[in-house]
């Protein structure tokens, strides 16, 4: 199959500045050639249109209640990915999806879920289960799965809603969650496992198990790797770093595990910041993890 890259410069959903550049890191550290060294054919579709922030007023389009910070500009990008990725599906192409900040998921998973229901395995330090309401930033790539499920202030908003089932969802790797947001993912029907699993049972046997809640009853899965499941020590250039993430054998371990599944539909690496980087080794690591995730094994 071949792979189609798609940039979203966008860092609207942050509040730190950077990750915007994170599809020109990860290109600039042999994306492509690391793809077609793997025999894969490969196509850069560029870079999708983002808004930038100057001038803007981020509470211009307020959720009701509660706080989104350039909602509007998030939804008018996302609405953008999900067409995409929508497309690159029905033109049989795989979807890589380069980010920028973790609100573009909301997208690339509404487009990945359109005609067929889709598994989801979400890598991250972060629960990403925040609304405008329970969110203490106001950031939305803190809600992207709230949104997509329609909780909250998202509950009437089609452009963030995906067709996919909070049972298929897996989460791997978390250990920073808000005091609300911990709540609500402790009564939702996902699957998690924060590092504290992967500490006591290792990582092999919580990947597996992750990938098999998000492939209950379905053929297809879109993983969403946020480079912040790294430990900061492996991957320092991320927009929220959280110490005591994955190790650099951890996370290729993980990629390689999916990789097995042969269900891998579209894939997203987002949260590279190359201004907190060194040497570009984040975005190089990044490089690395995907290509573990289409098949690239050592021997």
């Amino acid at each position: 199959m071949n792979l189609r890259i798609i940039g979203v410069p966008m860092d609207l959903g942050a509040d730190r500045r950077g990750v915007d550049m994170g599809p020109s890191a990860i290109r600039y550290a042999g994306l492509a050639d690391t793809v077609e060294e793997m025999g894969l054919s490969c196509d850069d579709a560029g870079d999708l249109p983002v808004p930038r922030p100057e001038g803007r007023d981020p509470n211009a389009e307020a959720p009701g209640q509660g706080q989104a910070k350039y909602l509007r500009e998030t939804r008018w990008v996302c609405r953008r990915v999900e067409s995409a990725v929508a497309d690159a599906i029905e033109e049989g192409d795989r979807p890589l999806v380069l980010g920028g900040d973790h609100s573009i998921a909301i997208g690339s998973v509404g487009g990945a879920s359109k005609d067929q229901n889709i598994g989801l395995l979400w890598l991250d330090a972060h629960g990403d289960f925040n609304t405008p309401t329970t969110s203490p930033s106001g950031n939305v790539h803190g809600m992207p799965i709230a949104a997509m499920l329609g909780r909250g202030e998202f509950a009437d908003t089609s452009w963030a809603n995906a067709d996919i089932d909070e049972e298929n969802i897996a989460m791997v790797g978390l250990r920073d969650t808000d005091d609300d947001e911990r709540i609500a993912i402790r009564d939702s029907d996902m699957t998690t496992f924060t590092m504290s699993d992967i500490d006591r049972r290792g990582l092999v046997s919580v990947v597996e198990d992750a990938i098999i809640a998000a492939l209950d009853g379905v053929d297809v899965l879109h993983v969403s790797l946020d480079m912040d499941v790294l430990d900061p020590n492996e991957a320092p250039g991320v927009g929220t770093p959280v110490r005591g993430g994955a190790t650099y054998r951890e996370a290729h371990a993980a990629m390689e595990l999916i990789a097995d599944t042969d269900a891998v539909r579209s894939m997203e690496v987002v949260e590279v910041n190359p201004i907190l980087d060194s040497h570009n080794r984040t975005a190089e690591l990044a490089v690395e993890l995907v290509a573990s995730g289409l098949g690239k094994v050592i021997l």
